[in-house]
């Protein structure tokens, strides 16, 4: 690529425009500019892949900044496509001059990435780009180029150990509640991984002992159980404040699970989370029957369930 050619940028919507009215014209450079289109969407389903087979966790983990890091991918996929990164634009385009000749030479080998040692790999495209962590089917093309589908594949070597370890100690308990109410063991493992960090920061008792609260059920007015107080983040009209409130104590994790199951099921506002077994469903019936007052906590809820750390914890 010139030092002087210009990188598309994901917010020129000019360009895309210009780009359609050329290739449909089989402008040269028209062609050759959605061979690199096409390329940079195959990285950036590359890129996207790789980041959902990563625990993300921390401070800067929020929505915010997974739009950010989504924005960062699409923009970092044109430059590599503008760079003819893995040859696949310069393949396309020749198919794409041959203006309907459906003679399609096979892939060949490609300058790819040489496959990487000691990488959990499920496959890879021909020419041997490496995908860590994601399992891909060989492209096919018979006329026209299929899409490769990238299925996350996670390791555990890519879950923390405190995130296995607070999996293996509730699964149990969760597989019980499962059969009393009708909810899938693993998305109340992952509400539990929600409400407490994994199991790192439950509520704990004045000296220091843990509640087993793993579901940051409050000690009202009708709790006759041991209460522990402790601080937390309450969203009034959407603004987060941070007040110490009080919380139930439990003898053991069971116990907070069997606690969790009767609120469920002894209040109609759940009625509808009982016995789903869509994650979605799940994750927007609690936010809407007020289990929390967080705005974002049936996305939260939701991609914690379909996320890699809890996969991972699990197959391992």
């Amino acid at each position: 690529m010139s030092p002087n050619t210009a990188i598309p940028s994901i917010f020129d919507l000019n360009s895309l425009t210009a780009l359609k009215k050329g290739a449909k014209e089989s402008d040269p450079k028209s062609l050759k500019a959605a061979a690199q289109q096409f390329e940079a969407l195959f990285l950036q389903m590359v890129l996207k892949s790789m980041r959902d087979a990563t625990p993300h966790e921390g401070p800067f983990d929020s929505e915010q900044g997974r739009l950010y890091e989504s924005l960062l991918d699409q923009q970092l996929a044109q430059v590599m496509a503008a760079r003819g990164s893995s040859g696949l634009a310069a393949m396309i385009e020749r198919q794409l001059s041959r203006n309907g000749d459906n003679a399609i030479e096979p892939l060949g080998n490609l300058p790819f990435v040489p496959e990487a040692k000691g990488l959990p790999l499920k496959g890879s495209v021909p020419g041997g780009l490496p995908l860590p962590g994601t399992e891909v089917p060989a492209i096919k093309l018979e006329g026209v180029l299929e899409t490769p589908t990238l299925a996350p594949v996670p390791t555990s070597e890519a879950v923390p150990p405190g995130a296995r370890d607070f999996v293996t100690r509730v699964w149990p308990h969760a597989q019980e509640v499962s059969r009393a109410t009708g909810i899938p063991a693993h998305f109340m493992v992952a509400q539990a991984a929600l409400e407490t960090g994994w199991g790192k920061s439950e509520p704990r008792t004045a000296d220091g002992r843990p509640s087993n609260n793993l579901f940051g059920l409050k000690a009202g007015r009708n709790w006759t159980g041991a209460v522990v107080e402790a601080t937390t983040t309450e969203f009034v009209n959407g603004t987060p404040k941070r007040q110490t409130e009080r919380f139930r104590a439990y003898g053991s994790y069971a116990d907070a699970f069997r606690d969790y199951a009767a609120l469920l099921q002894g209040s109609p506002r759940y009625a509808a989370v009982l016995g789903t077994q869509n994650a979605g469903d799940f994750a927007r019936g609690l936010q809407r029957a007020g289990y929390a007052t967080d705005p974002m906590y049936s996305a939260k809820l939701e991609r914690i369930i379909g996320g890699a750390t809890l996969r991972g914890a699990l197959a391992g």
